[in-house]
């Protein structure tokens, strides 16, 4: 049985524990797009995939996610963790020495669940497209899902790929562009305005889909659910997930500041006093 919302809810109150955690831990991560995904991340995994039990790189006849922002990979792994694809234990080696869990998801560190390495911005729409026109071949119904930052979009590449989803009809592509309006030098429309993402996607002859509340479960689980009954069309389809950067810590929203930058001692407590402990900490 699909989890119930009170339980998503308690899942992702977890995962903003383990987020904080892991990045104070080596004074070193992307907390702030973490947070603003949790809520997604959460929902896709847990109510969203059809997944089989296990992990295998070929995915076949199931549903598979490509990370393309690897900066949050925080929430990434504690999300894999909590799914079952390795032990939750490991998320306390995050980015040391010899860990799977580097700063940067990579497929040579062999951990389960994660399909390509993606320290580089621009490159998961066009392995998504290699994986969804390949279940297409294979006659594999099932559908491939992205997440790609805003600020992300400015790298050409995803352009290009956006263009080719369309013109070959690309409709088993689920792409989810986490809109929180912010990026490491500060707000989108000041490093590089890029004007109506859903008029670019529908101008590339994309389906569109927004969800105005990126930080609830229940909009969220709507949304894709919008999103997936959309497939299958002839389109690919967008998904424009509006975030709050930071969301659930109080001092980390509404700035950008937190977006590659660790908790001190005392930030980190005020942060876990407002994400108390749900599912138990690793």
């Amino acid at each position: 049985m699909k989890p119930n919302t009170q339980q998503l809810n308690d899942l992702a109150t977890q995962v903003r524990r383990d987020i904080l955690r892991m990045v104070h831990a080596v004074n070193s991560g992307h907390p702030g797009g973490s947070l603003g995904c949790t809520e997604f991340m959460v929902a896709l995994y847990q109510a969203i995939m059809d997944r089989k039990e296990g992990f295998d790189m070929d995915g076949l006849n199931e549903d598979i996610f490509i990370l393309s922002n690897g900066h949050i990979s925080p929430v990434f792994y504690s999300v894999l963790a909590r799914s079952g694809y390795f032990p939750v234990s490991e998320l306390a080696t995050f980015r040391l020495l010899n860990s799977r869990l580097q700063g940067h998801p990579t497929t040579h560190e062999g951990l389960p669940g994660v399909r390509i390495a993606s320290g580089s911005l621009g490159q998961g729409m066009s392995v998504a497209l290699g994986a969804a026109q390949t279940k297409k071949l294979n006659g594999d119904n099932h559908l491939v899902y992205t997440l790609h930052g805003d600020g992300e979009l400015q790298e050409g590449q995803n352009w290009e790929a956006i263009m080719y989803a369309s013109a070959y009809k690309v409709d088993n592509l689920i792409a989810t562009i986490d809109v929180n309006g912010k990026q490491i030098d500060g707000p989108t429309d000041e490093v590089l305005p890029m004007g109506s993402l859903s008029a670019k996607f529908i101008a590339f002859g994309w389906d569109v889909v927004e969800i105005q509340l990126g930080n609830n479960i229940d909009a969220i689980i709507a949304g894709m659910l919008d999103a997936k009954a959309k497939t299958g069309q002839g389109r690919p389809v967008a998904v424009l997930l509006h975030t709050e950067m930071g969301n659930g810590v109080d001092y980390m929203m509404h700035t950008h500041a937190w977006h590659g930058k660790a908790p001190n001692d005392d930030q980190l407590a005020k942060a876990l006093e407002q994400n108390t402990i749900t599912l138990g900490d690793y």
